[in-house]
């Protein structure tokens, strides 16, 4: 298996079709797989785990996990949280892959009954009438944002849970497995950056001798960054609720002023979910820039799909931070 990172070389060195100079980029030309697993799936499955126990964490610390009701005149304890995983997981790949087809091929997976097929199962048809096995080729995240939507407002529909606990709770975790996925990108060596100068480069050797923006990097450090703001915003509000049980007199007689979990944001308002959206597809219509476009049909647009579709969730996610902040003064 080669190394992940190869070595870091003066371009003076690269092959022919490169950029000469005399900058130190990074060599970029990881092995696909580890063992039996490779990268991307791997990375697909951290990112999901750590959402889960994340979660799973809020759910059982809120007290939501679990709900009694009547079964044959006897009440019992039902478990409400491990199905969510299933919806959660069906929700962005089904929602990733069709975003991917519908936004960004639809000439192709439309063109025929067997590219419908492809669009849904794994495989792709040969010229000479069988088939091979890929994996899922193109997901798209502007697809598992929606599909993962869906997907919470049917767990809702069975859980009895309100949308707006389901949706913060979520969303708290997002940024962990919205990092995982994109460092899977960049262990394919796929959604990379333009070509640059900047000493950070990477030069992925499946695709040429560029150097290139990292822009998989940089989505998931914003990603990583986003899930411990949202972590110490959540916390911290949690632990001013319990500070302010008590001890409020003394500190008023010291003039001290009296922070209460008001003044945070609550789970259950909708501004996690809000605050989520705004970040990611704010970040994301901005890293864009720094992109190389993903089909050629972009190419002359003022705005690519990516951008595009960035929008309407940015102005979801201000009206949820807007509607919750208004409820909370």
């Amino acid at each position: 298996m080669n190394l992940l990172l190869s070595t870091i070389s003066n371009l003076t060195s690269l092959p022919s079709g490169g950029i000469e100079g005399g900058f130190l980029f990074i060599i970029w030309n990881p092995s696909l797989s580890i063992g039996p697993f490779r990268w991307y799936s791997l990375c697909w499955l951290i990112g999901l785990a750590l959402a889960y126990f994340i979660v799973r964490h809020l759910f059982y610390e809120q007290g939501i996990a679990e709900r009694t009701v009547k079964k044959n005149g006897k009440k019992e304890v039902e478990n409400v949280f491990d199905p969510l995983f299933i919806y959660c997981f069906l929700g962005i790949l089904i929602g990733a892959r069709l975003g991917h087809c519908l936004f960004y091929q639809p000439d192709y997976f439309l063109s025929s009954g067997k590219h419908i097929v492809e669009m849904f199962l794994p495989i792709h048809f040969m010229a000479d009438g069988g088939w091979k096995f890929t994996g899922y080729e193109g997901l798209a995240s502007h697809g598992g944002t929606l599909g993962l939507i869906i997907a919470l407002w049917l767990y809702v529909r069975y859980s009895k849970i309100g949308i707006w606990t389901v949706l913060d709770n979520i969303a708290i975790a997002t940024g962990t497995t919205a990092c995982f996925i994109r460092l899977g990108n960049l262990m394919n060596s796929e959604i990379i950056g333009k070509i640059t100068d900047v000493p950070w480069a990477f030069i992925f050797l499946r695709v040429d001798n560029y150097p290139r923006h990292p822009g998989q990097l940089y989505e998931a450090i914003a990603y990583i960054i986003l899930f411990f703001i949202m972590w110490a915003i959540y916390k911290r509000g949690k632990a001013t609720g319990r500070r302010t049980e008590f001890g409020n007199e003394r500190r008023e007689e010291r003039g001290e002023k009296i922070m209460s979990k008001a003044n945070y944001p609550q789970v259950g308002t909708g501004w996690y979910f809000g605050f989520c959206l705004t970040y990611i597809f704010t970040f994301r219509f901005l890293i864009e820039y720094t992109k190389d476009v993903q089909e050629a049909w972009e190419a002359d647009m003022l705005f690519n799909m990516g951008q595009l579709l960035s929008i309407p969730f940015i102005i979801i996610g201000v009206y949820c931070m807007l509607k919750a902040t208004r409820k909370r003064q």
